[in-house]
């Protein structure tokens, strides 16, 4: 499956670190590329410095219009599922999600635009009680992909080896100082 993150409402001044953080939590659990509305070179900066030491594919997008992403996304046969306190319980509808080739998670920054509950094809409420938009993220893609994402392999970057103590990092043969 196909999945890609759009940020809604970033704005620099305030949301830098949970911005950043919601582009984290998509590469690691399991998104190809985070679309942002707005420009925000630490975010850009941050991220880019993540893919380029930890590896894989992921991209960041931004400037984008969030209308006109979600339409062409719909348009290509895409689905939509806005991540909002106010939607259907994720346990009832996550069945159906997976069933989709490609997929838009909206999280939103500021107050989300009521068109956006009208264009996701899904609303999805994760849990009854406020939290960050960067817990909702992860627990719905962890349910997206049955925890599969957290084995993912990301080609190319450094990777840490689970130890019970310690640290212990691989570091690519063409990174080695010489």
């Amino acid at each position: 499956m196909r999945v890609v993150v759009l940020r809604l409402g970033h704005r620099p001044e305030r949301d830098k670190r949970i911005t950043t953080h919601v582009g984290l939590v998509a590469r690691a659990f399991g998104a190809e590329e985070m679309l942002l509305t707005g420009r925000d070179p630490s975010v850009e900066e941050s991220l880019e410095d993540v893919r380029e030491r930890w590896g894989g594919g992921f991209r960041l997008t931004a400037d984008v219009s969030w209308r006109g992403e979600a339409l062409r996304w719909k348009e290509a046969g895409g689905k939509v599922v806005h991540l909002t306190m106010y939607g259907s319980k994720l346990a009832e509808v996550i069945d159906d999600i997976r069933s989709c080739e490609a997929l838009m998670v909206v999280v939103g920054a500021e107050k989300v635009p009521a068109e956006m509950y009208d264009l996701a094809d899904w609303n999805v409420a994760v849990g009854s009680q406020p939290h960050s938009e960067v817990a909702a993220l992860s627990v719905f893609l962890d349910r997206l992909f049955r925890g599969e994402e957290l084995e993912r392999d990301f080609p190319g970057g450094l990777k840490i080896v689970p130890s019970a103590r310690g640290k212990r990092v691989i570091v690519p043969e063409d990174r080695l100082e010489k």
